[in-house]
């Protein structure tokens, strides 16, 4: 690298390869640092770059762009198709990334939309070569057990309420790791599945994909703007004889689930209904209690977490109501029903979508828009349910045995 090349890269940590005639300069940023963005710009506006990559995949890319993306969103469809859940986790990283970014007066991705606007001044094409993420965290979940499983989930629930101040010199620090991986930070040492996915993974994947969008480019000179946790792992994978194609299919599929927790649901079904018959057949008044039993706990935990979400008093109803028997129910769970009537019943208004990445940022707006409210309904109340499914099964267990 030249004094003039390093004078453009300043101290950003960067990583040169040439593969099949095409050179790649990966430059390692920090989502929420200010010297990122500007040697972004510095750059691009160089001229030295024929395109530039970066670590987005196409819905991230809408919402940074367009500042009404969220307008189009159908929240029933959403509820529906089971992606509520990786919504909310969507939203709790952004959050987290947002919170950062405010106390040094830049955008969160800053650099990502510094590097989309110059690509555009200077007329060069802009490659979108992150993995979508919700399949990474799909793909994350899929390989842990259910125990880190829940410490996952704390990961991104303390990453909400989170309000410690971060020093500049910590996000400068973060270059040398990873936005997701510092969310998880408290036990992603103890939980390697997750760095594999999180990071490893993504590093072959955005490898794949910048080999896919340069093959028969040649020559050619691409600036990649990746997050410096990305840097050796993208570099290696780049010079790997890896058939790109294949890595993006394979990098895209989900995992297989384990076989105890895909025949779970059925399992409690079963077991459940072996004692509701158990009792019934010992005497009518057993039976009904271990009815009343599994009604009242699991109804009344269900809709104690949509309460607690500031759900509709119609709502609540609905949880007490249909906890009891979704949890029966293998195919849907209670906060799916609790969920789509909360959205029903007080409809998100364009405001509320217009507002959602901001609102999200404090812990009281996750209550006060109601898109996010209609987020907190459903997972809330699929938490008490699932609570009430083996809080009542073990309190079964006692008036049987």
């Amino acid at each position: 690298m030249t004094p003039d090349q390093q004078e453009l890269f300043g101290d950003e940590p960067v990583r040169h390869v040439t593969r099949d005639g095409v050179d790649y300069a990966l430059l390692g940023t920090a989502h929420v640092s200010r010297t990122s963005a500007e040697a972004v710009e510095r750059l691009i506006d160089s001229g030295h770059y024929d395109a530039v990559a970066i670590e987005l995949c196409a819905p991230r890319y809408q919402t940074l762009t367009q500042r009404d993306a969220w307008r189009n969103m159908d929240l029933f469809q959403v509820i529906r198709q089971g992606k509520a859940g990786m919504m909310m986790a969507s939203l709790a990283l952004a959050a987290y990334q947002r919170r950062i970014a405010e106390q040094f007066g830049i955008e969160p991705g800053a650099e990502m939309k510094m590097a989309i606007e110059a690509a555009r001044r200077a007329e060069v094409p802009v490659q979108l070569v992150d993995r979508d993420i919700g399949i990474t965290l799909r793909r994350a979940s899929r390989r842990l057990s259910w125990w880190k499983r829940w410490l996952m989930l704390n990961g991104l629930v303390m990453s909400m309420f989170s309000r410690q101040e971060v020093s500049e010199e910590d996000i400068e620090r973060l270059k040398q790791g990873d936005l997701l991986t510092e969310t998880f930070s408290e036990f992603s040492e103890t939980a390697p599945e997750l760095f594999e996915s999180l990071i490893a993974e993504r590093d072959r994947f955005m490898a794949a994909r910048l080999r896919q969008e340069n093959e028969g480019r040649a020559p050619r000179k691409v600036l990649a703007v990746l997050g410096a946790g990305h840097l050796e792992g993208t570099a290696k994978a780049l010079e790997s004889d890896a058939d790109p194609v294949e890595s993006v299919e394979h990098l895209n599929t989900m995992p297989p689930r384990s076989r105890f927790l895909k025949y779970l649901p059925w399992l409690i079904l079963g077991l459940v209904a072996t004692g509701f018959i158990i009792g019934f057949t010992r005497s009518p008044e057993l039976g009904w209690a271990l009815v009343t039993t599994w009604v009242v706990i699991n109804g009344t935990l269900s809709a104690l977490g949509a309460l607690i979400a500031g759900g509709h008093p119609l709502t609540v109803g609905t949880a007490l109501v249909a906890a009891p028997l979704t949890s029966l129910n293998p195919t849907i769970g209670a906060g799916m029903v609790t969920g789509a009537v909360e959205a029903a019943l007080r409809k998100p208004r364009v405001g509320d979508f217009e507002t959602l990445r901001d609102d999200v940022v404090k812990l009281s707006g996750w209550w006060k828009n109601r898109v996010s409210r209609v987020l907190l309904v459903f997972f809330l109340s699929n938490l008490g349910s699932a609570i009430g499914t083996w809080v009542a099964g073990f309190r079964m267990v006692q008036q049987l045995f």
